[in-house]
């Protein structure tokens, strides 16, 4: 790789206009193909140029002979939005990566797997898979100006990865609304006083004064018959009735999700100035809380007490690497849909360290606001730590609540928590809906221009996931919910962003990724070359090893475990559904890949390298946008050759009339 400053230097002159009159472009097939010099396009509009792909030698023909008054005028493609500054796309990712994961799932996993030991494959992890994923996800948004699905013009045959992306981030949007439909409903009860959940409530004195032969606790009860109702149930086949003031609850957070997502990132752009840094705040009033409470040290003290024996064993390696894509966001396709909507040459190597390093951060930061509070219940209650401490949404709805309780102020303190919830998980969502906005208003561009028929989407879009998602807050919703939970963003994911690392890296040519990094990045300070190097190690190497390990190890405690909720043990049929459900979103890569081999001619060798190389509109990208008038045409093949075209593809022959009009 040349040094940074002499590739800029190329870069710049290749974007004044100094084009070889004829160059040679290889394809990541290894396949040479011959390109005649470019012309100037009037196709660009905000640092995006509209889809040309390729112009066959006959249809070149003819459109020189056609008089350029007789040709029609190709289809205006409306202009793609853009982050209104770089604190917003930076804070819609941190908001987007730190969810709840990062308060109720990272310190359960911190103390249970050997506490502060648990930091070192942590950031393993993080290191090796984490941040060489995330910049490559940004990097192809980025690049590509475009969605999950569309971005795979840089390798047609791969575009299974950007639908299989879309499921999973179908089915995470169906159950993570829930999360904040609960949410709401505690919030809503939080403006009792007493607290419902407390002893305080006189409906809980019988809990309370007889410990001896009570098996619940009061935040217990109220979670399991008041909220979920899932007493009520025996199981996934007995879902029982909607529980309607959930559905009250689940429907207002699906009215705000799409009063926020309105007017795409220009809406949700502002939002995330409140909803990414309100929990900041939050995390800090409660640590500084409960850093005055007796007993916390007690509960800070297991928190990161190390046990060096855990290195040993896998499952913390495989606890390390969920955390890091549950965390992260990684293959849901938010991050590359978030990224298309930046500058040309916005830094994503830095945004990729800002973001990924802040995130495991503010993950270990919320382990002493958690911790603290959950020592001093241990020591009210006089029991071990580990007796009340708890993963999920035991921990959120449960123990964390039954913590806040027994403070003075007790009201105050649970409306700032679970206030701070909602927005985690408002944040969290955007970047999941933001993704299959992006990737469906990609492929039917015309609803961009149409504020009418893209609001009617979105709405249509919120109202289906809002159906979808009553399954979940029946009397056995549970059980659904823990289903899906498990099994979205499983194998299924994993098995996705392996795919993604192996087809860029091989199949597009990870040294042309890495250049077009460097055309982004110009002004980027020496480093970055470095630093593209250690990355460029990890996408051929270190990344996707470690992804066949934790796939791998998956697959083995897939089969030696069985799936439970509390003693509740799913039936096979269950599991077998869990593993369809990841297994649909995996095969995506498989049939979407067929379908674009079969669609090229030639030797199934011939067909295969035809589809994994770029179509030529990826390429008109590779320009320094900064400014608005500068424009170019995408290179032509000279020879006979077969891609997927598509409509806008034979409208841009049209370009000379155009130009010359």
């Amino acid at each position: 790789m040349k040094p940074l400053s002499e590739q800029c230097s190329e870069h710049q002159k290749k974007s004044a206009g100094e084009m070889p009159s004829e160059e040679t472009r290889t394809a990541p097939g290894n396949v040479t193909v011959s390109t005649a010099p470019t012309r100037e396009s009037p196709a660009q509009q905000n640092g995006v140029v509209s889809s040309h792909d390729v112009i066959s030698p006959v249809s070149q023909t003819q459109t020189e002979h056609q008089p350029p008054s007789s040709a029609p005028a190709p289809p205006a493609q409306p202009p793609r939005d853009q982050w209104g500054g770089k604190y917003e796309f930076l804070l819609s990712c941190i908001g987007y990566c730190v969810g709840l994961g990062n308060v109720w799932r990272f310190p359960y996993l911190c103390y249970r797997n050997g506490g502060g030991v648990f930091l070192i494959p942590y950031f393993i992890m993080l290191f090796f898979t984490g941040m060489p994923l995330f910049l490559m996800e940004l990097s192809l948004g980025q690049y590509g100006a475009a969605g999950p699905i569309t971005v795979w013009k840089c390798c047609p045959l791969l575009k299974g990865i950007g639908i299989g992306m879309l499921c999973v981030s179908t089915l995470v949007c169906l159950y993570y609304n829930v999360i904040i439909a609960w949410t709401f409903y505690y919030l809503g009860s939080s403006f009792q006083s007493p607290l419902p959940w407390s002893c305080d409530a006189l409906h809980n004195i019988p809990f309370c004064r007889n410990k001896t032969n009570v098996t619940q606790s009061p935040s217990e009860v109220f979670w399991n018959e008041k909220v979920l109702g899932v007493v009520n149930s025996e199981g996934l086949h007995d879902p029982g009735p909607v529980r309607w003031p959930l559905a009250l609850c689940l429907l207002a957070a699906w009215v705000v999700i799409f009063l926020c997502m309105l007017k795409g990132i220009h809406s949700s752009g502002k939002v995330v100035y409140v909803t990414a840094t309100f929990p900041y705040f939050v995390l800090v009033v409660l640590i500084i809380r409960g850093a005055t409470l007796e007993g916390s040290l007690n509960g800070v003290a297991f928190y990161l007490t190390p046990n060096w024996a855990h290195l040993a064993d896998a499952q913390v390696w495989n606890d390390a690497a969920s955390q890091i894509f549950y965390s992260l966001g990684i293959g849901v396709g938010g991050l590359l849909s978030m990224a298309s909507y930046n500058k040309f040459d916005n830094n994503v190597i830095r945004d990729t360290l800002v973001i990924t390093i802040g995130n495991c951060c503010t993950s270990f930061f919320a382990g002493f606001a958690i911790f603290s509070i959950l020592g001093h219940m241990a020591w009210r209650k006089g029991v071990p730590v580990g007796q009340v401490a708890d993963s999920g949404p035991g921990l959120a709805f449960v123990a964390y609540p039954e913590a806040l309780a027994l403070l003075p102020g007790s009201v105050f303190w649970s409306i700032l928590f679970f206030l701070m919830l909602f927005m985690l998980g408002v944040d969290t969502l955007f970047g999941n809906m933001e993704g299959i906005c992006t990737a469906v208003l990609d492929e039917f561009p015309q609803l961009r221009s149409n504020l009418k028929h893209k609001t009617l989407f979105l709405a249509l879009l919120c109202f289906s996931f809002y159906l979808m998602g009553l399954l979940l807050i029946t009397d056995g919703g549970i059980y659904w919910f823990t289903l899906i939970d498990s099994f979205s963003t499983s194998f299924g994911l994993i098995i996705i962003t392996l795919f993604m690392c192996i087809g860029i890296s091989f199949f597009y040519g990870v040294n042309q990724f890495c250049q077009d990094i460097v055309d982004m990045i110009c002004h980027c300070p020496p480093w970055c070359t470095k630093l593209l190097l250690y990355f460029k190690a990890c996408w051929v190497v270190f990344t996707p090893f470690l992804l066949t390990f934790i796939l791998t190890y998956i697959f083995i405690e897939m089969y030696r475990t069985s799936l439970h909720y509390g003693t509740y043990v799913y039936p096979t049929w269950g599991k077998a559904l869990g593993v369809c459900m990841g297994a649909f979103c995996c095969l995506q890569i498989l049939i979407w890949a067929i379908v674009a081999v079969s669609k090229e001619s030639g030797t199934l060798k011939d067909r295969f390298q035809k589809s994994i190389r770029p179509l030529n509109s990826w390429r008109v990208n590779n320009i320094n946008t900064t400014s608005q008038d500068q424009h170019v045409e995408p290179q032509r093949v000279e020879g006979p050759f077969t891609v997927n075209l598509t409509e806008a593809d034979f409208t841009s022959m049209n370009w000379e009339a155009i130009s010359e009009a």
